[in-house]
C-alpha cells in the first residue's frame, strides 16, 4: 500500500477552501490530470454521493467511480473508490486565527499487477503531485471571489 499525507496553510476562510475542497465538482480546477469529475448528485459532498473521474497520469488513462463515505462534523470527508485504482482517503479543512485555515489530503493507494512492483517510484510521484495539487488549491482560494469573477474562473475552473 503507498500512504499519502500532505498539509498546508492557506490564507484564505475555511469556508471558502471547503467551498472548492468539499465539492468534487472543482477538482479539475486544483488536482493536475483529472479531466474530468463528475458527482452525483452535484454539489457539496454528502454521504453516499458518487463520482466519476476521468485522469490521465504517467501517460495512462484511468476511470475511477468513488463514493463518499462520510462527511464529518467542522470541514471533513472520507472516500473510497469503487472501481477502478483500489484508494480510499479523507479531506480536512481547520480553521486558524486570523482567516486561516490547515488542509490535509489522505490517500492510500493499493496497486494491483505489475504496479504493485513500481509502488516504491509510484508513491514518490503520486507524493509529489498531491504536494502540487495543495499548492494549485491554495493559489485559487487565496486569490478569492472577486479576483476569480476578474480572471473568468469565478466557477473555480484554473485558467491554463
Amino acid at each position: 500500500m503507498i500512504r499519502l499525507r500532505a498539509r498546508t496553510e492557506v490564507d484564505a476562510p475555511a469556508e471558502r477552501v471547503w467551498g472548492l475542497l468539499g465539492d468534487y465538482g472543482h477538482d479539475p480546477a486544483w488536482r493536475a490530470g483529472v479531466a474530468t469529475m463528475a458527482p452525483s448528485p452535484p454539489g457539496p459532498a454528502e454521504p453516499g454521493q458518487t463520482t466519476d473521474e476521468h485522469l490521465r497520469f504517467a501517460g495512462r488513462s484511468y476511470r475511477n467511480g468513488g463514493r463518499v463515505e462520510s462527511v464529518g462534523p467542522g470541514r471533513a470527508l472520507s472516500w473510497a473508490t469503487t472501481s477502478g485504482v483500489r484508494a480510499a482517503g479523507r479531506r480536512a479543512v481547520e480553521e486558524l486565527p486570523g482567516g486561516r485555515c490547515r488542509v490535509a489530503l489522505e490517500t492510500d493507494v493499493r496497486p494491483e499487477g505489475v504496479d504493485r512492483l513500481l509502488a516504491p517510484v509510484l508513491g514518490r510521484v503520486l507524493r509529489r503531485r498531491m504536494v502540487a495539487d495543495l499548492a494549485r488549491l491554495r493559489a485559487l482560494a487565496e486569490r478569492g471571489p472577486a479576483d476569480r469573477e476578474a480572471d473568468g474562473t469565478a466557477d473555480g475552473e484554473v485558467v491554463r
